[in-house]
């Protein structure tokens, strides 16, 4: 988790970090969320049928993800849901923890990057440390310099 908190300062992006109990749910967030500025986002670690790709979608916590319009869109046969030791692997993180921030483990760039679209229309956004005992509320402008800094492009999506 040092690694997130010396890529933000090495960015020089500014942000808050609000503590709470544990969530695993953008439903079980909402309750501490509420009163938080920007995008309510959730973070879905997809992989391909074969398991040779993997994806990390992060939409708006109210909107769900058509996996198989989505499987479409990406030219794959079938996504669906990666396990908890893939995202251990590729994201150093844990089933209900999922975050754009744990990108700076994926050194090899295996991991591809898709933004909903409507996270756009906000100045900040909302997101775990690779914990969900903590979140972290900065410009969006911000998290797509993070995600450039840690070599991977954002493909932005509507959905």
């Amino acid at each position: 988790m040092q690694q997130i908190y010396n890529a933000l300062k090495d960015l020089d992006i500014q942000y808050q970090e609000h503590s709470h109990p544990a969530v695993y749910t953008s439903a079980e967030a909402a309750e501490y969320y509420k009163d938080f500025p920007g995008a309510k986002v959730k973070s879905l670690f997809l992989r391909n049928r074969k398991g040779t790709q993997h994806y990390l979608v992060v939409l708006t916590d109210q909107k769900k993800a058509d996996l198989k319009e989505l499987s479409k869109i990406l030219g794959e046969s079938q996504v669906g849901f990666a396990s908890p030791e893939r995202l251990q692997k590729y994201l150093h993180v844990t089933p209900g923890s999922v975050s754009p921030l744990g990108l700076v483990f994926d050194e090899d760039k295996h991991v591809q990057v898709i933004l909903d679209e409507a996270i756009m229309e906000h100045e900040l956004i909302n997101a775990h440390p690779n914990i969900n005992t903590k979140t972290i509320i900065m410009k969006v402008a911000d998290l797509q310099r993070y995600i450039a800094h840690t070599g991977h492009t954002a493909q932005t999506l509507p959905f």
